[in-house]
């Protein structure tokens, strides 16, 4: 599959929460229920939360489309993390400052095995890199073993953990880190190769 990757638009909004309540749960392990689910999407993934994040200089959303149609999107958030387990980690990393939290990484169930992740990956780490980042870090369930194994094979390395709650459980996330090659001549907020808002 070869996507069209760009920027995310208030026009995405909808299509934006749709897609995060299917992906959301299927990230989850077991013991997180639906009732916590929905209590952490409406909390973090609603579209007044995709408006704030669209309308935040320190927050960048990509959407991924085949044929028009949103199949992925992903939250990459500028800002200097202050919790202390994340700045340890990055530390432990060597990840090069500033760095970018890729916060938020989903794809359609119909896109898995597509290609698409990597697309999409590729396209948030040169979003980060045009805009000065110099390496990129993530929080991944312990237990979800298929998304570790795609982002090493992405370029990430575990280097500590992280508290994170949903609902009544706190889970012990990895904390990853990659490297990225600064992009000096990207304009600020590009997605190298991607069509930015109104573009085709």
């Amino acid at each position: 599959m070869q996507a069209s990757i760009s920027h995310a638009t208030p026009e995405d909004i909808p299509g934006l929460v749709e897609l995060a309540v299917l992906t959301f749960p299927l990230a989850c392990p077991p013991e997180v229920t639906p009732e916590d689910s929905t209590a952490f999407v409406t909390e973090n993934l609603s579209a007044e939360r995709f408006a704030a994040y669209l309308n935040d200089e320190k927050a960048l959303v990509l959407a991924a489309r085949d044929a028009g149609r949103l199949l992925g999107y992903c939250l990459l958030v500028l800002a200097a993390p202050s919790d202390p387990e994340v700045l340890e980690a990055l530390d432990q990393g060597r990840a090069v400052r500033p760095s970018a939290e890729l916060n938020k990484f989903y794809l359609h169930p119909d896109a898995h095995g597509s290609g698409l992740a990597g697309q999409l990956v590729e396209a948030a780490a040169g979003a980060a890199a045009s805009v000065g980042a110099r390496s990129m870090w993530l929080g991944v369930n312990n237990r979800n073993v298929r998304a570790q194994s795609f982002y090493r094979k992405s370029g990430f390395q575990t280097s500590g953990r992280r508290s994170f709650r949903v609902g009544s459980h706190t889970f012990r996330d990895l904390i990853m880190v990659r490297q990225l090659v600064a992009a000096p001549d990207a304009g600020a907020g590009a997605v190298p190769g991607a069509a930015r808002p109104g573009e085709q």
